[in-house]
């Protein structure tokens, strides 16, 4: 068995809920430099589901309305800003997605800087609160040398 399909570019692929989906695609595209792969509306021209790419990985995100799954999430600003999970994105040239993202009205919440495990990196939260992070680490080189050292 394999834990993988076999015609998937990235096999995990984070999904997210907002308020207004059709304006948060327009910034992550403008802000954070994602690209639409797909973007489906219902009959009243809502956005009801979208795929966003960077690089070869994804995410997709629909509205946060009320269902037997919505049930389950919390927007950042019902919980006090906090977050349980956060997007790790990796980016070629961080100090230019940096200063894209500032130029855009990311809200920096770790500023870039070189860190101790490797590369640089930042955090930032979007307008509506979730969490993300850009860095220049890339963890599948990481996991070579970890595995060939121990």
């Amino acid at each position: 068995m394999t834990n993988h399909s076999s015609t998937s570019t990235s096999t995990i692929v984070p999904a997210m809920r907002y308020r207004d989906p059709a304006t948060m695609i327009d910034w992550l595209c403008n802000a954070f430099g994602f690209a639409r792969h797909g973007v489906y509306h219902d009959d009243d021209g809502e956005v009801m589901h979208a795929q966003l790419t960077f690089g070869s990985g994804m995410i997709m995100l629909g509205p946060n309305t009320e269902g037997a799954w919505s049930k389950h999430f919390a927007q950042p600003d019902e919980i006090g800003g906090r977050e349980t999970q956060c997007c790790s994105v990796s980016v070629a040239d961080c100090d230019a997605h940096y200063a894209k993202a500032v130029a855009a009205g990311a809200d920096i919440i770790d500023p870039l800087a070189e860190k101790p495990y490797g590369g640089k990196g930042y955090g930032a939260r979007d307008p509506e609160g979730h969490l993300w992070w850009f860095g220049s680490y890339d963890p599948w080189a990481a996991v070579d040398e970890v595995s060939s050292n121990g």
